[in-house]
């Protein structure tokens, strides 16, 4: 009874035209920001920030900038890897050869080189479209894969081609402390979010939209293709590079470009299908069901297993993961294709006319 819209009345289009229009919806996400921002920085120990918390706000960051993409503009992509890899060598670069390059700007400028990246693997999307334009932005992964192997002037000619980063600072303050390092994604994720959520409910997400219903028929209403579709890689790209650039200087500290490969493509839009096409909180529950599947899985199958007297090798739960992520993907696609977010939007409706018939 408590989830009601009656008696709040929009009297202006500001009002109507709101990201959340039910009081209870703005204050329930002013909570969790809160809450994510003080209470979680209260309960949780150093391990869990390191291999879960940290993980899946730069992950939910990229899955955000795939969405956009892939969900809004319906442009399949699988060089998100790559975009990620442009951002933090992009990042690293800035930061090795300015003298005094702060680091908020030298992520951002990580981004604006995917950025360049994208719209110009993105022209292939102007005359081709599914299976044909995945290999294309394929050809991307592989190709930046390779670049950052071979060419040393990205990694500034290190021996190993590996590359690290110490001694973080934002306006001097030093991020060592995971729980500093947790504060500044969550800072750059909430931004983020924030800002594709209003782009998306633009005239420009509107263009996006039309383009991935129907291409033809946006054409032929005036939007441009060429336009709609090459500012979607643009804006898609620098959001994943700049996750790049957190996933590199943030969570790992150091890397090489296996830590980008291709895998990191297709968990990228595992996440987006898994959450939700088209949803910018879709893309934080893929991302957050992806970073803890496989923990859990390492903790319930060897239990499971005991149960009914099976030992299951390390091996055995890494391909288990395989096989259940598969599962997963399959069932959502068939089942619901609009992922976990729609689960979400099926249960607050509930909830708004609960008790009554439906």
């Amino acid at each position: 009874m408590f989830y009601r819209e009656n008696g709040q009345f929009k009297t202006n289009y500001k009002a109507d035209q709101q990201i959340f229009a039910i009081t209870q919806d703005r204050w329930a996400v002013l909570a969790l920001i809160a809450f994510a921002f003080i209470g979680v920085p209260m309960m949780v120990d150093e391990y869990l920030f390191r291999a879960i918390l940290i993980p899946f706000l730069i992950l939910a960051l990229a899955a955000v900038g795939l969405n956009i993409l892939v969900g809004y503009c319906g442009q399949l992509s699988l060089g998100s890897g790559a975009f990620m890899a442009i951002g933090a060598y992009g990042a690293y670069n800035f930061i090795m050869r300015i003298e005094g390059m702060p680091l908020i700007l030298a992520l951002l400028l990580g981004g604006v080189c995917a950025t360049i990246a994208g719209i110009v693997f993105g022209i292939p999307s102007l005359r081709v479209r599914g299976l044909y334009l995945a290999v294309a932005t394929l050809a991307a992964q592989f190709f930046w894969d390779w670049a950052f192997l071979r060419i040393g002037w990205f990694t500034i000619y290190t021996p190993s081609g590996s590359v690290a980063v110490s001694n973080l600072q934002v306006f001097g303050w030093t991020i060592n402390s995971p729980v500093e390092k947790y504060w500044f994604c969550l800072g750059f994720l909430t931004v983020f979010a924030l800002l594709a959520k209003n782009l998306v409910r633009s005239a420009i997400g509107r263009n996006w939209m039309a383009i991935r219903d129907m291409d033809v028929a946006a054409a032929v209403i005036g939007i441009q293709p060429l336009y709609a579709k090459l500012s979607a890689f643009a804006v898609s790209s620098f959001i994943i590079g700049v996750a790049g650039g957190l996933w590199g200087f943030v969570h790992l500290g150091g890397w090489e470009p296996a830590a980008f490969d291709i895998q990191r493509s297709f968990q990228l839009l595992f996440m987006v299908i898994i959450g939700g096409m088209g949803s910018i909180m879709g893309s934080m529950f893929g991302a957050a069901f992806i970073v803890a599947l496989p923990i859990f899985l390492n903790q319930a199958l060897p239990v499971v297993g005991s149960w009914v007297g099976v030992t299951i090798s390390t091996a055995g739960i890494a391909h288990a993961e395989f096989m259940i992520f598969g599962a997963l993907i399959v069932w959502f696609l068939i089942v619901e294709p609009h992922g976990l977010a729609r689960l979400w939007s099926i249960g607050k409706q509930k909830m708004r006319i609960w008790p009554f018939p439906h």
